[in-house]
């Protein structure tokens, strides 16, 4: 399917007539816009704000994938992640942030890395935006979580996430996403 990408883009286009902040948090950032349809109506849009984040899918020469349990107050359960965190600033290399990420959760560091796209979790209602990578040639040391840091860390063959994606037991969306993508990549 082939689109005229330019004047599909403007025939869709909404456009902001105003705006007017609702919540400014430490994470969140939360605004009301007006914006006008490409019908000429006007509607609100409610838009969640944020910095922007990234995650990473660590997989060891045997095939397994160093996952991670953690808590999440939000759905008052533990789930099964891949390690992952926001960027401390809007400017900090993604790259670092997840070098970083995988050595306080994980105790692991890597040699090779390579990107493997980004992923919008929310777009109807967020502007953030996760960057994820695969990470290989893994060397384990020591961890150092934050201070509010909680997890479990353990490892489970990619083969096997693989199938738990698909019977609905990891509910987690980049991780989700990750798996999929590292088992293409990998030829699982």
């Amino acid at each position: 399917m082939d689109f005229d990408t330019q004047n599909e883009n403007a025939r869709l286009r909404e456009v902001k007539t105003g705006s007017e902040e609702i919540f400014d948090g430490v994470i969140l950032h939360v605004q009301r816009d007006t914006v006008r349809l490409p019908n000429g109506n006007e509607t609100v849009r409610e838009v969640i704000r944020h910095i922007g984040a990234v995650c990473v899918i660590p997989v060891l020469e045997n095939g397994d994938v160093i996952m991670e349990r953690q808590y999440r107050y939000p759905l008052d359960r533990v789930i099964l992640e891949i390690p992952a965190g926001k960027l401390d600033s809007a400017g900090e290399n993604r790259l670092s942030a997840i070098q970083r990420e995988l050595s306080e959760e994980t105790g692991y560091t890597a040699d090779e890395w390579t990107e493997i796209g980004d992923f919008h979790p929310a777009p109807a209602y967020s502007d953030e935006f996760i960057t994820m990578y695969l990470a290989r040639k893994l060397r384990k040391g020591d961890r150092h979580l934050d201070a509010d840091e909680f997890l479990d860390v353990c490892t489970i063959p990619l083969k096997d996430l693989v199938e738990d994606v698909m019977a609905g037991k990891i509910s987690d969306a980049k991780t989700q996403v990750c798996i999929l993508k590292a088992a293409r990549i990998l030829g699982i």
